[in-house]
């Protein structure tokens, strides 16, 4: 895909809403940080209408082993050491 055609595919994916789940909040709804579970595009575009310019930092963790072909970009047979 061009650019221009991710920002028009972009374009098409509906606005969200984030769903609090208060029993992972540690007890402090008012924290600056958020740990979001989707998928990517759904959970940006869910930030976009209250956090625009300023977001300092996302990580995306990909979905390795998941023992299905999410990306062409990700191969999913790798080993992943925990450390």
């Amino acid at each position: 895909m061009t650019r221009g055609e991710d920002v028009r595919a972009a374009a098409a994916v509906p606005y969200r809403l984030l769903e609090a789940v208060p029993a992972l909040d540690g007890g402090d709804a008012d924290t600056a940080n958020m740990l979001i579970q989707g998928d990517n595009l759904d959970a940006l575009k869910a930030l976009l209408p209250y956090y625009k310019g300023a977001v300092k930092c996302i990580f995306i963790d990909p979905p390795y082993n998941t023992r299905s072909l999410v990306s062409e970009q990700y191969d999913d047979n790798l080993e992943h050491a925990n450390g």
